[in-house]
C-alpha cells in the first residue's frame, strides 16, 4: 500500500501549508489550519477507464469555432432567466449560495420540476421521500425530473452515464466526496476535487450543472475561494427568513450582467415570481403620512419604484442619532450636511432615521432626491402627494445632478400611475409622455419650494 501523503489547508481561505501553524498568513485567521490526506490512486477520466486513450484537443482559429448549437436553455422561470442573462448556457457551472432555510433547495427543485428537459436532481442532504413530499406541494404533475440521493461522485457519474440528463442539479457541493481524496466531505481538498470532476463532465458533455453551496457565518460561500473562481456563475439567494420575499443576485456571471435582480415571494406552494417588484416595495395605505417619498431606481436593466421612509425628531440625548437601513449611512450624513448648508434646515440637533422598504439595499445615486424629500416631509410634518416620484442625484454644492437612463424611469413611473416625476433639468429627455408631468429642477432650494 502506498504511503499516505498529507498536507495542511486553511479551512477559511484554502491556502496550503507544508506544516501546521497557528495563524494563516493569507487571511490572518487563527486555528483554521487542519491536516488533510491528499494521496490519490491512479486517476481515470470521469467516465472512461484509466487505460482508454483519448485524443487531445487541437487549437482552432477563433473564426472557425462553431457556436450555432450553443443556444441557452430556458429554465421556464423568468426571474432566474433574467439573472442568468437569458437562460442556462450548455456546459456551464452555476453555484447558488445562501443562508440555511432561505429556500435554495426549494428554488432549484421548483425549477427542476418545471423544466421540459430531462433533469437529474442529486441530493446529499435529503431522502427521496422528503424530496417527493416537497415536490407534491410545488408541482405534482412533473414528469421530467429524476431524483438521486447519493454523495459519492463516482456513483453519480455512473447514473449520469445511464440516464444521460440534459441538466444536473447538485444539492449540495459540500456533501459530495470522491474516492481520489481521503479526507472527509466538506473539506478544502474534497470540494476542489469534486468541483473539478463536475467541471470536466460539464465541459465535455455540454451539460449545464447547478450546484448549491453552503455559506459561512460571515456570509461567504463555504470552502476555498477558488471554488468561486472555478465556476462560471455565482448566484446569491438572500432575504430575511422572517419575511416572505427573497432576492436573487449574480455576484459573478461569465455569460451576462451581474447587475440583474430576481425577486420571489415564499408561499406554501413554493416560490412565486414577482414580475412587478413595485407592488412589494411601495406600501399600500389610505391616509397621507409625512416622511414617505417614492424613488424611481434601477437594478440592472429593471426599473423599480421603491418607497423611502424618513423620521426626523428632536434628539432626546445630547448627541443626535443617524440611522439608515438599506441605504449608505455616510451618504445620509452628506445629504443632511447639504440640506443644512444650502437649504438652511437646522438638522444638527435632531435624530434622523431612514428606511428603504421591502428589505432591499439600494446603491443607485438617483435615490438621493427621494431621501431629501422624505427628510424634508418628516421635518415639516407635511405629507407629500402620493403620485409624486423622484429620480436625481444631489451634489455637494446643492445642485440636482442628472442620472442614467432617466427615460426608462419615466416610462415605469407613468405605467404605475404617477402624475409627476422630479428629475434634473440637465437630463436630456426626448420622451414626450402624455400621462405624467416631468418637473425639471436644478438646485436643492427648488425642491423645498415645490414639495413643501
Amino acid at each position: 500500500m502506498a504511503k499516505l501523503k498529507t498536507t495542511f489547508f486553511c479551512q477559511n481561505c484554502g491556502t496550503q501549508y507544508s506544516k501546521w501553524q497557528g495563524q494563516c498568513t493569507a487571511c490572518k485567521e487563527w486555528n483554521t489550519i487542519t491536516e488533510e490526506v491528499i494521496q490519490k490512486p491512479e486517476k481515470s477520466d470521469w467516465k472512461t477507464p484509466a487505460n482508454t486513450s483519448k485524443r487531445a484537443s487541437k487549437p482552432l482559429l477563433i473564426n472557425e469555432i462553431d457556436t450555432s448549437k450553443e443556444a441557452r436553455l430556458n429554465t421556464m422561470d423568468e426571474e432566474f432567466n433574467r439573472v442568468l442573462g437569458g437562460g442556462l448556457v450548455p456546459g456551464s457551472l452555476t453555484l447558488l449560495g445562501g443562508e440555511p432555510g432561505i429556500g435554495k433547495s426549494t428554488l432549484l427543485l421548483q425549477i427542476s420540476l418545471k423544466l421540459p428537459y430531462k433533469t437529474l436532481y442529486v441530493s446529499g442532504e435529503e431522502s427521496q421521500k422528503q424530496i417527493k413530499m416537497r415536490a407534491e406541494r410545488i408541482d405534482p404533475s412533473a414528469n421530467h425530473c429524476y431524483i438521486l440521493t447519493e454523495t459519492k461522485t463516482q456513483n453519480i457519474f455512473k447514473q449520469i452515464e445511464s440516464l444521460q440528463p440534459d441538466i444536473v442539479v447538485i444539492d449540495s457541493i459540500q456533501t459530495l466526496h470522491s474516492d481520489y481524496i481521503e479526507s472527509s466531505s466538506g473539506s478544502i481538498s474534497q470540494i476542489k476535487e469534486c468541483t473539478t470532476e463536475l467541471i470536466k463532465f460539464a465541459k465535455e458533455t455540454a451539460t449545464p450543472v447547478i450546484l448549491i453551496g453552503h455559506i459561512t457565518k460571515d456570509g461567504n460561500i463555504a470552502g476555498p475561494k477558488i471554488l468561486e473562481h472555478m465556476v462560471d456563475t455565482v448566484l446569491q439567494f438572500e432575504g430575511d427568513r422572517n419575511h416572505v420575499f427573497r432576492i436573487l443576485r449574480a455576484n459573478k456571471n461569465r455569460f451576462g450582467s451581474t447587475n440583474e435582480l430576481g425577486i420571489y415571494e415564499m408561499q406554501g406552494s413554493g416560490l412565486r415570481e414577482v414580475s412587478n417588484p413595485s407592488e412589494i416595495l411601495i406600501s399600500q395605505k389610505d391616509e397621507d403620512l409625512s416622511g414617505n417619498a417614492i424613488a424611481a431606481t434601477l437594478e440592472g436593466m429593471r426599473p423599480l419604484m421603491i418607497e423611502v421612509q424618513a423620521l426626523v425628531s428632536t434628539a432626546v440625548y445630547g448627541t443626535p442619532q443617524r440611522s439608515a437601513t438599506g441605504f449608505n449611512a455616510k451618504r445620509l450624513n452628506m445629504l443632511l450636511a447639504v440640506l443644512e448648508k444650502r437649504a438652511g434646515f437646522r438638522l444638527g440637533a435632531k435624530d434622523v432615521f431612514l428606511n428603504i422598504t421591502g428589505g432591499i439595499t439600494v446603491d443607485d445615486p438617483a435615490i438621493d432626491l427621494a431621501v431629501v424629500a422624505a427628510i424634508l416631509s418628516s421635518n415639516e410634518d407635511v405629507a407629500l402627494q402620493k403620485d409624486f416620484c423622484f429620480a436625481a442625484e444631489i451634489g455637494l454644492s446643492g445642485e440636482v445632478r442628472p442620472v442614467q437612463r432617466v427615460e426608462q424611469r419615466i416610462i415605469e413611473a407613468e405605467k404605475l400611475g404617477f402624475s409627476t416625476i422630479f428629475v434634473s433639468k440637465y437630463n436630456k429627455i426626448s420622451l414626450k409622455p402624455s400621462a405624467i408631468r416631468i418637473q425639471l429642477i436644478s438646485k436643492i432650494e427648488d425642491v423645498v419650494d415645490l414639495i413643501i
